[in-house]
């Protein structure tokens, strides 16, 4: 971060990135944007490319009109823009006061800071404590995002106290030259409310769908999510005429948990977390169709491009045909750089059954060695660019045997942390929310942003690794299945490979394979981050299921009383319990037995963000 003419800039802040010259139109990255705690950032997640013909512009944004800030002369100051531009901008006198929910146009200078458009303000924290992710999504309705405000002001993501200012880089962005050919000479900044539907945007401004989806790089019916942005190219600029009033009786700030102290525990998020998620815009319809996210080329491996003409030679046909398939960077390996690097496949370089730990070129790795095919987990995870999902760094073939190269975690699995009755980390909620939304926006990915559909099959608490911040990361990738998208009929199986405890009913069954199966996997893991305990477990010599467990308690006339029981005990005392049933309830929903019933991972994802937003933004946050 530079500063420049009293500016504060962006662009020389990040990420490893080649430069190049960007022609594309703006990409829409769904919800990953509401993620603050991204170790690898998504360009996109921080700000807009600079990708326009114009290195500055005049342009637009929308924002809907809530107390404290709903009138011309506190918008003015919260944006940092001039109050009688403003006014004129929204055809309304100096002074006026907008109903609760208006949509006002704010008139800003955005202007390149190198790699990314931005209007700048400045905002201070008010006396009581808050949040990047409270300021970005409530005070600032998403247009401007976690991302940014991390990179660009020193404090703590949970140090903000009152009095301290913040830098806040706003989003928005200027034409392209294709754009601009087309008579686009604005392009608004919208932040997307509940309803909001890409169609009826489009009427409201006069724009087509067309342009408007090319403007994202959208698909028709692809989602779009509260509290992110999309543009809104406009040949003319907006009018108070082409504004609404949002609808009064939601609002889109995360909810405030401090102010529903006195309600029912057992019914606190019946419409803040799951029974909203079926009316949002991630799942328009019981399963979300998700955008075909254009595939990224890895950057090299952790060992460079290597010898690949003579290591590929030794490689079956099958595996090099998937490898060549896709414009990925794969490393072929040397067996002897990985016979060094684990110090000959030594005792003591195991980690468990037949993975070791090794350095290649002073960068840790887990090599998996297997006797069996795998290429469909190749080819799988050749395809692949999450950051909640393992990385395959390249392969190896001698022989009979495989050797898989892997990004090292260096906490272990989810199974093993949850069982170290001595790990502080254990004791925060947070930490273990944080866990649960990477594993469900890892599966989210897998479900909807991919080419075609997949299903891991094999999502438990020993398939999830945690990085050295305790981030989650889903492995174990062998079993997966694959399906076209928009594919009706249910795919069978006389095959039935699974954990007890993780399997859904339907899939024991009758051997059925959708998403939902996923969902479920999911539910029983998160209960397992409640709770502490095992899917599985024995009680007077008799397997006990945990789910089942949890179902009977919730279900009995002590269900608030049970809570306590339930949730692990590393977690009592801490007034965060306030969150234990909104949790639960989640994971109970995805458990259900009838998969039509289970939330798809977009609304999973949606409601532990929302959750995790009440946590932060109230004054009851521990760990």
């Amino acid at each position: 971060m530079v500063a420049r003419d009293g500016r504060v800039v962006l662009g020389s802040l990040v990420i490893c990135m080649l430069a190049r010259v960007i022609t594309s139109q703006q990409q829409y990255t769904g919800n990953s944007v509401l993620d603050c705690r991204s170790n690898h950032v998504n360009s996109s997640n921080l700000l807009y490319l600079v990708n326009g013909q114009r290195a500055s512009c005049q342009t637009y944004l929308i924002f809907k009109s809530r107390h404290p800030y709903n009138s011309v002369p506190t918008i003015s100051i919260l944006m940092s823009v001039d109050p009688s531009e403003l006014a004129r901008a929204n055809n309304v006198t100096a002074l006026a006061v907008f109903d609760t929910n208006k949509e006002v146009i704010v008139p800003v200078n955005c202007f390149s800071s190198g790699q990314y458009y931005q209007a700048n303000t400045t905002y201070e924290i008010p006396p009581q404590k808050s949040t990047y992710f409270v300021v970005a999504n409530d005070t600032y309705q998403g247009l401007s995002t976690c991302d940014a405000l991390r990179f660009t002001n020193p404090y703590d993501e949970f140090g903000l106290l009152g009095g301290m200012e913040l830098q806040v880089p706003l989003r928005c962005a200027c034409p392209t030259a294709n754009q601009t050919g087309q008579g686009t000479k604005y392009l608004l900044t919208y932040s997307v409310s509940w309803e909001d539907h890409v169609p009826d945007i489009g009427d409201r401004f006069h724009v087509t769908t067309e342009s408007l989806l090319d403007a994202n790089e959208l698909l028709p019916g692809d989602c779009i999510f509260p509290f992110t942005t999309i543009l809104v190219p406009l040949k003319d600029a907006p009018t108070s005429s082409q504004t609404i009033i949002q609808n009064k009786t939601r609002t889109d700030s995360p909810p405030d948990a401090t102010a529903r102290k006195g309600s029912q525990p057992n019914k606190v998020y019946l419409g803040a977390g799951i029974a909203v998620g079926s009316s949002l815009a991630v799942c328009v319809s019981l399963i979300c169709i998700g955008i075909l996210q254009r595939r990224k080329s890895r950057s090299e491996s952790c060992c460079g491009n290597g010898d690949k003409g003579e290591s590929k030679a030794i490689l079956p046909m099958n595996v090099l045909s998937e490898i060549a398939s896709y414009d990925q960077s794969l490393r072929i390996f040397k067996y002897e750089e990985l016979k060094g690097a684990t110090e000959n496949f030594s005792s003591k370089n195991l980690i468990k059954g037949s993975v070791y730990f090794g350095e290649i070129k002073g960068r840790s790795v887990a090599i998996k060695r297997t006797s069996t095919d795998v290429s469909r987990e190749v080819n799988m995870l050749n395809k692949i660019n999450h950051f909640n999902l393992t990385e395959l760094y390249g392969i190896c073939i001698r022989k009979d045997r495989t050797y898989l190269v892997y990004e090292y975690l260096e906490n272990g699995s989810l199974k093993e942390w949850l069982s170290n009755e001595n790990s502080r980390e254990s004791r925060s909620w947070m930490r273990r929310i944080q866990i649960a939304l990477d594993v469900a926006s890892g599966l989210h990915y897998l479900h909807n942003f991919m080419e075609s559909v997949y299903v891991h099959k094999a999502i438990k608490s020993s398939s999830i690794l945690l990085t050295s911040n305790l981030r989650a990361k889903i492995t174990s990738f062998n079993l997966g299945k694959t399906a076209a998208r928009g594919t009706r009929n249910v795919p069978l199986t006389n095959k039935i490979v699974g954990t007890r405890g993780y399997m859904a009913p339907e899939y024991v069954k009758l051997g059925a394979v959708t998403t939902k199966l996923d969902v479920y996997a999911f539910g029983v893991v998160m209960l397992e981050l409640l709770t502490g305990k095992d899917a599985v477990m024995m009680q007077e010599g008799k397997e006990v299921s945990l789910k089942e467990e949890v179902i009977t308690l919730m279900e009995g006339d002590a269900a608030d009383a049970a809570v306590g029981d339930l949730i692990d005990s590393r977690l009592k005392g801490n007034a965060a319990m306030l969150f234990a049933v909104p949790a639960i309830q989640l994971s109970i929903a995805c458990v259900k037995t009838d998969p039509v019933s289970r939330p798809c991972m977009g609304e999973v994802v949606s409601s532990l963000l929302k959750l995790q937003a009440d946590m932060e933004k109230s004054q009851i946050y521990v760990g």
